[in-house]
């Protein structure tokens, strides 16, 4: 079934992410007040999530090269989202720190060894003229999950609360269907490279330094902008600061995620039609807006705007950056090139968090989030001045 360029694969993909959004986002918001509970500090909350986060990052150029080499995508596909919904039941059951620590990273090397093979399928579904319908109408249903599983997360833990060990088993249930959901995804297989071999570690930053010049100009750019583009935690934060009560923060994460799922795959198409580029322009510009915004905020009135414009950055940049990737690299090279970009664009996202929390704590909020806008300005600046970078991209 063909709905505007998306085909059975993007269909059953996309439906596979939903469901597991489902179940991320069902235990990330509660995942630090869990920990707390069961007697965890923030010092090993934070050093948990940095770990793991970066265990999840390396891997991404890795798995992606691997899946080149070998001309296949699925297995990837099929043992990253079975390893996540399986490690997460495995917080509540095993509690000890070496479970907690074993069952989180593996959470994030499912996600580190899916991500570049199943963004390579996607970019295998589509041509150049179609790629960020595909990639939007993904990240739609991609993040209608996260709408969804936070709305069940907190009306379990109404009539529930504190009941986190149930919480953690049903988050299981939507999980394994996103996995048997993958065995219904067809692959056209490829020759496997001659001489095929396990990549290097390091094939992430190796791809770099030999990547075409239109691949080192694109992704010079997005990275970047992501060394200061500090985790969406420090938004909620600022909307905390401002008087926001904990259930009106959980609402604008809401409405900041139904608005990257109303927007993304219109902006997608748009994309396809005026070029991926003009409209990541728009989204760092749109980025600009929203960091500005809560800066100057002294009140939380009209604090839904800056949210709702946030969902709209993400639609032009989220799924657009991949999908204009995608357009200047082979075939034979899909799963290594957007592997190696969202490994070092995980790393450097980690490394933004950092600097933001302590700009934030020794200077203040003000200066944090102006310093991101100026940055998104310049990404903006950057991208209106280069020429155009590939003959074949949008």
């Amino acid at each position: 079934m063909k709905i505007h360029h998306i085909t059975r694969a993007v269909w059953i993909l996309s439906l596979v992410s939903l469901f597991t959004d489902v179940a991320s986002e069902m235990l990330y918001p509660v995942m630090p007040v869990y920990l707390q509970s069961i007697g965890y500090s923030f010092a090993f909350i934070g050093l948990l999530e940095g770990i793991a986060e970066a265990v999840a990052g390396f891997s991404k150029g890795f798995f992606g090269r691997w899946s080149d080499l070998l001309g296949r995508r699925l297995p990837f596909v099929q043992f990253g989202y079975a390893l996540s919904a399986i490690s997460r039941p495995l917080m509540v059951l095993w509690t000890q720190p070496l479970g907690i620590f074993t069952a989180r990273t593996a959470d994030r090397l499912g996600k580190g060894i899916r991500t570049a093979a199943r963004d390579a399928l996607l970019a295998q579904e589509a041509t150049p003229s179609t790629r960020a319908t595909v990639f939007g109408f993904h990240r739609s249903m991609d993040t209608l999950g996260a709408v969804i599983g936070p709305i069940l997360a907190f009306s379990y833990l109404y009539f529930f609360p504190g009941q986190y060990f149930w919480l953690f088993i049903l988050a299981f249930i939507p999980g394994i269907i996103s996995v048997g959901l993958t065995f219904l995804i067809p692959e056209k297989k490829r020759t496997p490279s001659e001489g095929t071999k396990i990549p290097s570690p390091f094939t992430s930053i190796t791809y770099i330094t030999t990547a075409s010049p239109a691949y080192k100009k694109v992704t010079f750019g997005l990275l970047v902008f992501a060394l200061f583009n500090s985790s969406d935690m420090f938004l909620l934060m600022r909307a905390k600061q401002l008087g926001i009560s904990d259930g009106g923060v959980i609402m604008l994460y809401i409405l900041f995620n139904v608005s990257y799922v109303a927007f993304a795959w219109p902006m997608g198409r748009v994309a396809d039609r005026i070029g991926k580029k003009k409209i990541a322009i728009y989204g760092f510009l749109l980025f600009a807006l929203v960091y500005g915004l809560m800066s100057f905020y002294n009140t939380a009135r009209y604090l839904w705007l800056p949210f709702i414009l946030y969902g709209g950055y993400y639609a032009c940049t989220e799924g657009i950056s991949k999908a204009w990737i995608s357009d200047i690299v082979t075939r034979e090279e899909l799963g290594t090139a957007i592997g190696s970009f969202t490994a070092l664009q995980s790393i450097a996202l980690l490394i933004a968090s950092s600097v933001a929390g302590l700009i934030w704590q020794y200077y203040s909020a003000q200066v944090a989030l102006l310093l991101s806008a100026m940055i998104a300005l310049l990404t903006a600046l950057y991208f209106l001045k280069i020429k155009s970078i590939n003959p074949f991209a949008s």
